[in-house]
């Protein structure tokens, strides 16, 4: 997954472990096949994400393996067969331990982006 800009050089890999939280985010909302769930991360980020089919298979599959979704073949809107995600009861846990872990890094970032008061700065 890649934060998308229009400079070439701004391609930015995010942090490891945020993909497979934003693809359990997504399947929260419903049973999706695996190009519906790239396009709702892009369209819900704006498109500032752009998950790349050689990173979003290979999550679902890790996913999959861990119990944290399941799949099954189905029909897309188009009449093409594809296979088709759930999240599971321990992917609904597993969300919820990432979201938690992912508010402390953001408040981490917060004090350390705009501490209080400047690192070394005397009273």
């Amino acid at each position: 997954m890649a934060l998308h800009s229009s400079r070439p050089d701004a391609r930015t890999d995010l942090l490891h472990g945020t993909l497979d939280m934003l693809i359990l985010r997504t399947l929260q909302w419903g049973p999706q096949h695996g190009y519906a769930i790239g396009q709702t991360i892009r369209a819900q980020s704006s498109d500032v994400l752009q998950v790349e089919a050689g990173s979003l298979y290979p999550a679902l599959q890790r996913l999959a393996k861990r119990g944290w979704v399941s799949a099954k073949w189905g029909q897309t809107e188009a009449n093409q067969r594809a296979k088709f995600y759930t999240i599971t009861a321990q992917g609904k846990q597993q969300l919820a331990r990432e979201e938690s872990r992912w508010a402390e890094l953001v408040k981490a970032i917060g004090r350390v982006m705009k501490p209080a008061a400047a690192p070394g700065a005397r009273e």
